[in-house]
């Protein structure tokens, strides 16, 4: 089964900005949640963002108004945009999507998906 792919990761100075994209596969269609979660080395995974059929958006506390999902459901591809970048917020990302049952479902963010991605690294430096 095709896995999401994410691009975009790197390295950038504390209060910088970085775009990450997620490219879905065929099978993942409109009718999924999109979402980005992250892990950094030695903690446990945490849920970024989450983005519905409708584009209604859920975000963690740690990065809400500094982080933005956004969907392009043309091009099965959602991405994540991190401004104010600190150095807490280095960790591997992963793309991830969640099927609902009804366009109204809204998802919030979780550390485990059964579908995601491998990962990008995004690291932060002072």
């Amino acid at each position: 089964q095709e896995q999401l792919v994410e691009s975009g990761g790197g390295s950038v100075q504390t209060g910088g900005s970085l775009r990450l994209s997620c490219a879905a596969p065929g099978y993942i269609s409109s009718m999924y949640c999109m979402a980005w979660f992250r892990q950094a080395p030695g903690n446990e995974r945490e849920g970024v963002a989450t983005i519905n059929v409708l584009g209604v958006t859920r975000y963690a506390d740690a990065v809400q108004g500094r982080f933005t999902i956004s969907r392009d459901t043309a091009k099965n591809t959602h991405y994540l945009q991190m401004n104010n970048l600190k150095p807490e917020d280095t960790a591997m990302y992963y793309c991830a999507a969640e099927r609902v049952q009804n366009v109204f479902d809204i998802c919030e963010p979780r550390s485990s998906y059964v579908a995601h991605g491998q990962g990008v690294q995004v690291t932060v430096y002072s």
